[in-house]
């Protein structure tokens, strides 16, 4: 199977659109029309995962983290990343990056984390703004359940726990086609009527190029009349972090207790104890320091992350737990969700999991 068949299967479940823009995902190094047989799926890519790579006979990788973040200005062999992206190119191996367009999606990275510490009725913490796009059209009575449902198969009028949501309204066509038309209805140089339906969907900016493609497909005027415009809600389905409600509700120490239970730490960092009760999570695995007011504002009662510096644990103010649990502790089940998802989407290609942790922090 060639890589570039591989990535359209990707892309169909992590859009790179829906990547962060400050990050680098996507086909990072090698070729697209290279022939691929196996994949090996990490966290991050080092040189153990390199030699795990070529032990499997993997031609491909794909990551959490990119390895290439930053700009490169020389790929040096006596440095980390000069020296595995070197041996990479040496050994012709690619190299795919998905990251936040995992974090971003539906039921997303911090999803996962909220079903491992057992929340219900998960949503987007930080609800992505200036991705949705409205639909209009109007379509001839007879053909309204067809252009609806290729609507629906694009991934329009999807909300929440909602999907086929749309809107519609009945009124009167009019256009007059010159000698150069072909109209379905109607004669060329003839003002024609017709009974029409308005209809208008809500869909994520990403999939605007499907939208109008299965629209155009299954619209039956020569010329389709539509308008798309931007809107200003927040996307409930695509964004950063989780928050959801505990079965029942805890002590602080029970909740930190729960972590150590449920997450591969020993060690906690944590602001003060307010003897208040935990009921409310709110989690964004990785690093989430920038997302602690927004916990707050969802009046969480707990904000579990990682990578908390000395001055954020002063932004509980009294109002909030916050539970430093490690970057790599948040996200350590990535490669195996990853792994489960690919090979439900591509089930007859071989995606390896890999066998290494490569946390860099160790604790003495």
């Amino acid at each position: 199977m060639k890589i570039e068949k591989i990535i359209n299967e990707i892309e169909k479940i992590f859009p790179t659109k829906t990547a962060e823009e400050f990050d680098n995902v996507g086909l990072l190094l090698g070729k697209s029309d290279a022939v691929c047989n196996k994949a090996l799926v990490c966290h991050d890519v080092t040189d153990e995962i390199i030699d795990e790579a070529l032990n499997n006979k993997c031609e491909l990788i794909i990551s959490y983290h990119p390895l290439i973040f930053n700009s490169l200005k020389k790929i040096n062999y006596k440095n980390r990343i000069g020296r595995i992206v070197t041996k990479m190119i040496e050994n012709e191996l690619s190299l795919y990056s998905i990251h936040t367009s995992f974090d971003n999606f539906k039921n997303g990275l911090s999803f996962y984390l909220g079903n491992i510490l057992n929340l219900k009725n998960q949503k987007k913490l930080i609800p992505k703004k200036n991705s949705l796009m409205k639909l209009t059209t109007y379509v001839p009575n007879e053909y309204l359940d067809l252009v609806l449902n290729s609507l629906y198969e694009a991934g329009a009028g999807e909300i929440e726990n909602y999907s086929k949501c749309s809107f519609s309204s009945e009124g009167k066509g009019r256009y007059l086609g010159n000698k150069e038309s072909n109209p379905k209805f109607g004669n060329k140089e003839e003002l024609t009527k017709t009974s029409e339906i308005l209809i208008s969907l809500v869909f994520p900016s990403h999939i605007k190029k499907k939208v109008i493609e299965n629209l155009i497909e299954t619209h039956p005027y020569e010329s389709v009349a539509y308008e798309i415009t931007k809107i200003e809600n927040k996307n409930p389905d695509l964004g950063l972090g989780s928050i959801g409600v505990l079965p029942r509700s805890m002590t602080e120490k029970e909740f930190l207790e729960l972590l150590k239970n449920k997450l591969p730490v020993n060690i906690i960092r944590h602001s003060k104890f307010m003897k208040n009760k935990i009921k409310i999570v709110s989690v964004l695995a990785g690093s989430g320091a920038f997302a602690i007011d927004n916990a707050i504002d969802n009046n969480a009662d707990v904000f579990v992350t990682g990578d908390l510096k000395y001055h954020d644990f002063f932004k509980s103010d009294d109002k909030i737990l916050l539970a430093d649990v490690g970057h790599f502790e948040t996200e350590f089940f990535i490669k195996n969700k990853l792994q489960e998802i690919l090979m439900e989407k591509i089930p007859n290609f071989a995606f390896v999991a890999s066998k290494i942790d490569n946390n860099p922090v160790k604790y003495f």
